[in-house]
């Protein structure tokens, strides 16, 4: 027997080798385990962002009014059909515009002042009463108390979204006392020092901070500050609600120019939020409401309608007709230079871009054949052009997993070739099928670009109720959201992107579930 020194595999340069070769696989391993951290990572920090900025559009701020629905304010010139109620916006909003008029006589001492007193609500807030009158008339003449969404600009302030601010308790403060200055008074904080700390710091970035001191009901603008005396300038209230109360600093670090929402309207809704009228309440109306021009009306239920009415188009067309072209195909069509052509360019329009299917069905079913534009129709058959490759190549890959003794065995006891398939094979291959069937829905759900170019985008304010109406679409929805420039717009669309993952994760989920209970290995 050789000396284990002789055996060629235990050289110095094999042992090298096999070295080498261990530690390539292991640096293998850990570029696969890099990889898939970084994947995990990059997951987690999308949903997280998303569901960040979402969380905005979970709640948002309502006045509660207690209104008196006089009939000459309602029907100012007695009509009472629900067409005349409903279109007599400025009657509404002129009985919540008194109300909280009312509670702050300096709103009405200028034009300008009245007028940013009504930017705390839009117009068009109002409209969800109108409707509500209009289907019950009963209520005119009545007392009922009424939720009005603020204005998208005060909410925002209020979520301390933006204009930032930050908020201090200063502790209380001393009697009010005249300044020489007509409007201003004097009173002493105890804890000032940490407003002008704060003050400090933000003034090292080149910013002029406005702050606000707020006593129950009351708000006052800080005009100086020296040696614990404060020169107030009154914005609402009433100096005396100053003497001896707890006193809370809101500093907000943008200037007032700068700012969308004035300092005025800050003092008018913290003063109402003292008074308990502003509520934050959970914003169902997202999925309730449809789409509007205000960001705080604004709903996603025309969208998400859409959406479904497009995928039942989809799904209607593609689904059926991919199944039976992939069983034709595999089963029944002879192998000759005509399918082997078919084959490749069914190969090759599932890596065409979706773009392209959205000209085709602008040039093709709208300007040729007609049909609506704007409707679930259209889009429902551009998108199902869309994936009917997928569908069939996906539905060809489960025809082919069944086993070739499956259809012998069928044909063996003397059942005829479209037996085999029908009643053997198909049923079998069927749950491979659903699961192409619905990841290519999951893909034609989240299309933005073909629904472009049909005219989905518009503003659709009604639920559609047939695929022949104007409608839009959960991504395009998306989009145009995105577009606006308003700040408010922004935890909105992040609201609408997790819904539409919702749904997207439901349709991944059923393809999971199909698998588990109806697969067959072989």
């Amino acid at each position: 027997m050789n000396n284990a020194q002789d055996n060629p595999f235990r050289s110095e340069k094999a042992l090298k080798r096999l070295r080498r070769r261990r530690n390539a696989d292991m640096r293998f391993q850990g570029y696969g385990i890099v990889a898939l951290g970084f994947a995990l990572f990059a997951l987690v920090f999308l949903i997280s962002a998303i569901a960040w900025k979402a969380s905005g559009a979970s709640t948002y701020h309502v006045i509660r009014v207690d209104l008196e629905l006089s009939p000459q304010t309602i029907l100012p010139e007695g009509d009472a059909s629900p067409e005349e109620i409903t279109r007599n916006i400025e009657g509404f909003y002129s009985l919540v515009r008194n109300d909280l008029l009312t509670r702050f006589p300096e709103a009405n001492e200028t034009v300008q002042s009245k007028r940013a007193f009504s930017s705390l609500i839009d117009r068009m807030a109002v409209l969800p009463l109108a409707r509500e009158v209009a289907d019950e008339p009963h209520l005119i003449g009545q007392t009922t108390s009424v939720d009005v969404p603020l204005s998208d600009d005060v909410d925002m302030f209020l979520k301390g979204a933006a204009p930032r601010a930050i908020f201090l308790r200063v502790g209380e403060a001393s009697s009010p006392m005249r300044n020489a200055e007509e409007g201003d008074f004097k009173i002493e904080v105890d804890r000032l020092n940490k407003v002008s700390a704060k003050i400090a710091a933000i003034g090292q970035h080149g910013a002029e901070p406005t702050v606000l001191l707020v006593a129950d009901k009351s708000v006052g603008r800080i005009k100086s500050m020296e040696d614990g005396d404060v020169i107030l300038e009154i914005l609402t209230g009433r100096q005396d609600q100053f003497d001896g109360a707890s006193v809370k600093a809101v500093i907000i670090p943008s200037p007032e120019d700068q700012r969308s929402v004035s300092d005025q309207q800050i003092a008018w809704a913290l003063a109402l939020k003292a008074e308990g009228v502003i509520k934050r309440v959970p914003h169902f109306s997202l999925l309730t409401h449809t789409d509007s021009t205000y960001p705080e009306l604004a709903g996603a239920l025309a969208a998400l309608v859409g959406s479904l009415l497009t995928m039942l188009v989809t799904a209607a067309v593609s689904i059926p007709m991919g199944i039976f072209a992939a069983i034709f195909l595999e089963e029944f069509a002879p192998k000759n230079r005509l399918t082997q052509i078919i084959e490749v360019n069914i190969n090759n329009l599932a890596a065409v871009p979706s773009i392209v299917f959205g000209l085709l069905g602008a040039t093709l079913l709208l300007g040729t054949f007609g049909l609506p534009r704007s409707a679930p129709l259209v889009g429902g058959l551009v998108l199902a052009l869309l994936i009917l490759p997928v569908v069939i190549i996906a539905a060809r890959a489960a025809l082919r997993a069944v086993p070739p003794s499956i259809r012998s065995g069928a044909l063996a006891v003397g059942a005829s070739r479209m037996q085999a398939v029908f009643h053997h094979v198909l049923p079998l291959a069927l749950p491979g099928m659903l699961t192409g069937a619905i990841l290519g829905m999951a893909r034609a759900l989240g299309e933005t670009a073909p629904l472009l170019l049909i005219g989905m985008v518009a503003f659709v304010a009604e639920v559609p109720s047939s695929t022949t109406d104007e409608a839009t679409a959960l991504p395009v929805l998306i989009y145009s959201w995105a577009s606006n420039a308003e700040r408010a717009w922004e935890p909105m669309t992040a609201a609408v992107i997790v819904i539409l993952l919702a749904i997207l994760v439901l349709m991944n989920l059923a393809v999971v579930l199909l698998r588990r209970k109806f697969e067959r290995r072989w």
